[in-house]
């Protein structure tokens, strides 16, 4: 598969591109200056490595959590280019995505974001299916009940994180690599039908 990833739900945002076997990346920092040219960004990006949108298949698009304008502001692109070149278009979020190198693992994986000074937490099974839908959580109730269990947080924002929490038993944390999002999509594991920001209040 051939395909063009954007994720703007931090503040660096990143372009992937993966076609014939070859893959490219490109980060920018994450302003409104940025969000208002993202199209030229994916352009100037293409040019660069001497491709075009007749080289990509489908767009893959991270539906958050994060910001409120990078994801809707990346999301409105990628539904445009989409449309305007018929391709197809994926979205994918932080808690899968941060789970996807530990698909068929024998249980539980628990997906962790801190977000706005808050933590969410998401579990999914072994096939990587929603077993708990995304709810807040305090910091006290992670130290208390998940300390046994099998945890990921995202190496992007690791830093965000107490120290407390970094210190837990069977705590992982995970580079984000646009690759893994083929295998998530070959698993139909991404959303294809009214993909939509996630937003958490």
């Amino acid at each position: 598969m051939n395909f063009l990833s954007i994720d703007c739900s931090t503040n660096l945002f990143s372009l992937f591109i993966k076609t014939k076997n070859k893959t490219f990346s490109k980060n920018l920092q994450s302003d409104k200056s940025n969000i208002d040219s993202l199209m030229k960004n994916i352009l100037d990006f293409l040019k660069e490595n001497n491709l075009d949108f007749k080289n990509i298949s489908s767009i893959f698009v991270n539906q958050g959590p994060g910001n409120f304008s990078g994801l809707r502001g990346s999301l409105s692109i990628a539904k445009g280019i989409c449309l305007s070149k018929n391709l197809d278009l994926f979205g994918y979020n932080t808690f899968l995505w941060a789970c996807a190198e530990f698909l068929n693992k024998e249980e539980d994986i628990c997906s962790i974001i801190k977000f706005r000074e808050k933590y969410f937490l998401k579990r999914f099974d072994k096939s990587l299916n929603t077993v708990l839908k995304a709810q807040e959580i305090t910091k006290d109730k992670i130290i208390e009940n998940y300390d046994k269990e099998f945890k990921v947080i995202p190496t992007n924002i690791k830093k965000n994180f107490d120290d407390q929490i970094l210190k837990l038993n069977n705590l992982c944390v995970v580079n984000l690599d646009h690759n893994r999002l083929e295998s998530l999509q070959l698993r139909d594991l991404l959303d294809k039908d009214l993909i939509k920001p996630l937003y958490l209040s």
